[in-house]
């Protein structure tokens, strides 16, 4: 605890003393989750394209974007016969994608890490979380048809996609994405999205298995989505022969002035299993948070019920669970037993920093073989916007196996620093 302190105090410190200036409330949507702000980090703007009338101008008015992002991660880890480990790698993506003619375009897009040998550990010391265990990783990860009319859009092929139980999860070097077809329309502010994923790739996929099958014939989705004040959402997954599952939240974000936000919100799931997988569970959440100059204090819940042998699925990606910590998320504990995490965070963001520095509790009860589980997690992160397409971020985190006396592999502190730039 004395180092995390230190850090915190430091990183705080450091912060407050930039600038007095007062905060007022952003009107950007709040996020759910410690996961969530540390994803929002690494995402890349892709630029507008424009309509054109002729198929010449349709490549020649075509947009290039991109990113270059340069990360270090370490783990020290705490158990026995389990070996440090680190990675340095250097990568990022570039898209192309078509003008619109007639409502229809296409891009194509390729990520792409690699491990910086002399600042990269080696064997049992090398961190794979990068660039694979091979140390390097290039994959045509977008390549797509789209076709847009009026508030109506089709997409068929690799794409990035974020939904609850599907979601791009760009915590590392790379994102997730996913190849299938998705539909969607707005209507009066909602959002409508249904489709079909036959697999995905990134970093939850696995860097030495670039894709894989989401369900033995793929996932078949369909949602609703709905953020003016109130926050509504609805989805429903069928993972074929793994889970049908149903996902809900919702709440609302209130400005009780110009200086005062509060922002609560509900969330349920229920997983139900298919052929033998394993996967079932019923999962309740909420979450609150308050906003004034510049600090944001927040305390989310959730709680798992499980039946004997049975696990919970977070779906392909970070997971939606408002308890999601940078690594720790429910689903690590709540394997054959009971299970609820709380978490607590505080944040600062003044100027072009932000500091944030959250606990997660996170208790199982008896599986079926009478062992209980309990382990926490401290995340600190601080981020430097050095402008709108640089950006400076690292994080802190340390987890702990409160419920063995010896050392587990819950038991490490990580570091992991990213640099990232837009272009």
């Amino acid at each position: 605890m004395s180092k995390i302190f230190k850090v915190s105090t430091f990183c705080l410190s450091f912060v407050v003393a930039l600038s007095a200036a007062q905060q007022t409330i952003s009107d950007e949507k709040r996020l759910h989750s410690v996961r969530e702000n540390i994803d929002k980090e690494a995402v890349m703007e892709v630029k507008q394209v424009s309509a054109v009338d002729n198929l010449k101008h349709m490549f020649k008015d075509a947009k290039v974007s991109g990113q270059i992002r340069m990360m270090y991660a370490d783990y020290e880890e705490k158990a026995q016969n389990i070996d440090n480990n680190y990675a340095t790698a250097l990568g990022g993506k570039l898209k192309y994608e078509l003008a619109e003619l007639n409502g229809f375009n296409g891009g194509v897009a390729f990520y792409t890490s690699h491990d910086i040998n002399f600042a990269t550990g080696d064997n049992t010391h090398h961190n794979n979380e990068f660039s694979s265990s091979n140390g390097s990783y290039t994959q045509i990860a977008e390549a797509y048809i789209n076709y847009k009319y009026k508030d109506f859009n089709f997409r068929a092929g690799r794409q990035i996609l974020d939904t609850p139980l599907a979601d791009s999860d760009d915590i590392r070097m790379i994102s997730n994405t996913f190849e299938g077809y998705v539909a969607s329309y707005n209507y009066n502010g909602f959002d409508f999205m249904a489709g079909h994923i036959d697999s995905f790739g990134g970093y939850d996929a696995g860097l030495d298995t670039p894709w894989i099958k989401t369900g033995k014939n793929g996932t078949n989705f369909g949602g609703v989505s709905y953020n003016d004040v109130w926050e509504l959402n609805l989805w429903y997954y069928n993972v074929t022969d793994t889970t049908n599952a149903l996902y809900f939240d919702g709440g609302i974000e209130y400005n009780i002035n110009k200086d005062i936000m509060v922002h609560g919100m509900a969330q349920y799931l229920n997983e139900t299993e298919l052929a033998g997988s394993g996967y079932e569970s019923e999962i309740y959440g909420a979450m609150a948070e308050v906003v004034t100059h510049g600090v944001s204090f927040g305390i989310a819940y959730d709680k798992s019920f499980s039946s004997p042998s049975k696990l919970s699925f977070s779906g392909f990606g970070g997971g939606t669970l408002f308890t999601s910590m940078d690594t720790l998320i429910l689903d690590d504990i709540a394997d054959d037993r009971d299970a609820r995490s709380l978490v607590s965070q505080i944040s600062y963001e003044i100027q072009e920093f932000e500091f944030l520095y959250a606990y997660g509790d996170f208790k199982g009860g008896a599986n079926s073989m009478g062992k209980k589980a309990h382990v926490t997690e401290q995340d600190v992160s601080l981020e430097y916007n050095v402008n709108d397409d640089f950006i400076v971020f690292c994080v802190y985190a340390m987890q702990d196996d409160k419920e063995n006396l010896i050392k587990t592999e819950h038991d490490w502190n990580h570091l992991r620093v990213m640099i990232n730039y837009n272009f």
